[in-house]
């Protein structure tokens, strides 16, 4: 157990410190990009670039890193990181500016999925939950404080300062991820020839994992806009970009705080009904956005927002967890990722069309609906394998005990 604190420590940090250069950039981009007169979809594509370069490249560096193994393509993107960071302040059109979103989708791939899978890997069985759980606590930590940090940054000195302080953690992660954590034992092992040749077709076979990447894809395609087109809504209302990072701040923060008990609800009780409800209360948050036009209710939308997203996200990365101990961890985790890239591909680009042709409200109403629709058909689709879900999860139940 000291061995696994060790080891669990080390990744926390060096994911908090990527996390939060992540955060801190996210929000800013909108603004940036329309310093350089960019319109609805070609904010589309910047965001759009991105995911692109993720779901393009996540799924082969997971499946190397179950075979090589994980610190190497750990510190290889952080490396990457560091330098495409700063390379942000020298890109002087919209152009340059997808390419190097793009660059940044490609170092990202070797970062997110193959830390979440080191973490899967040492997660004892039963305890899936409580593990992804304290674990996304870095994640959601590091996105909510970015955007605050990033904001104070960028009113107090300037855009440029905010993508150097990004370069800079980047670098302090790598070298605290060389000096700390050490090579991870993935998941393959000699006796299972299904982790030694880790397979996406034997991913797919699994009709829970199927359900949830559809529902992880179409959840992206509606929830997708939102960080980078709210920035946009709340500067009609005079909203400061130091008050966007505290809207956005109190969404990943509060998300950060749920992780830890979600996550161990997850592990005693139904992660399909937590994911469910976390699509249901995200629906609500983002119907109701176009409506609101003060701070104070845009604040508390995001509130609710958190709420939503602590209470599903435990549970969906403890069933990746799960599959994964069968199937190959980075291939799992690097899949669940995929499908939320998919949709951040094409979620953008349909919310920039909708802001040049009917108003940027209109990019809200037409989340809610597509988040309400990947509840629906993430409930049909298990529903339908009801049988076999009990089957697992009692085998789930069995293993831990």
């Amino acid at each position: 157990m000291p061995d696994i604190k060790k080891k669990f420590t080390a990744l926390f940090i060096s994911a908090f410190a990527s996390m939060l250069g992540m955060g801190i950039i996210v929000p800013l981009m909108p603004v940036y990009a329309k310093t350089m007169g960019a319109s609805g979809l070609w904010l589309g594509l910047i965001f759009s670039g991105f995911s692109l370069s993720r779901l393009i490249f996540m799924p082969l560096m997971g499946k190397m890193s179950d075979k090589k193994g994980r610190k190497i393509f750990i510190c290889s993107g952080l490396f990457l990181y560091s330098f495409i960071s700063v390379g942000y302040i020298f890109t002087n059109s919209i152009f340059s500016l997808v390419w190097i979103r793009i660059l940044h989708g490609f170092a990202s791939a070797m970062i997110v999925p193959i830390i979440m899978a080191y973490v899967g890997d040492i997660a004892p069985k039963g305890k899936e939950g409580r593990f992804m759980g304290y674990f996304n606590v870095s994640f959601f930590m590091g996105m909510g404080l970015g955007p605050f940090i990033g904001g104070i940054l960028n009113d107090s000195f300037g855009m440029s300062s905010a993508f150097i302080v990004v370069g800079l953690l980047a670098a302090a992660a790598l070298i605290f991820t060389l000096l700390f954590l050490p090579e991870g034992r993935n998941s393959v092992t000699k006796k299972d020839d299904l982790q030694k040749n880790p397979s996406f077709k034997k991913l797919f076979r699994n009709n829970l994992i199927k359900g949830l990447l559809i529902y992880r894809f179409i959840g992206a395609v509606g929830r997708g806009p939102l960080m980078a087109f709210l920035p946009l809504f709340a500067a009609n209302f005079g909203i400061t970009a130091s008050q966007i990072g505290i809207i956005i701040s109190s969404h990943m923060l509060l998300m950060s705080i749920l992780q830890i008990p979600f996550g161990r609800l997850a592990d005693r009780y139904s992660k399909i009904k937590l994911i469910i409800f976390s699509g249901l209360i995200m629906t609500t948050a983002l119907g109701l956005i176009p409506f609101v036009d003060n701070f104070r209710d845009l604040f508390l939308l995001n509130i609710l927002m958190g709420v939503g997203g602590g209470m599903g996200m435990p549970a969906a990365t403890a069933i990746n967890a799960i599959a994964g101990k069968k199937y190959g961890m980075a291939s799992s985790m690097s899949l669940f990722s995929s499908a939320m890239s998919a949709g951040m591909v094409i979620s953008p680009l349909i919310a920039g069309i909708l802001m040049d042709t009917v108003g940027l409200k209109y990019v809200f109403f037409f989340g809610s609906s597509v988040t309400f629709f990947g509840v629906l058909v993430f409930y049909s689709f298990v529903k339908k394998y009801k049988k076999q879900i009990e089957k697992e999860r009692i085998q789930e139940q069995m293993d831990s005990e």
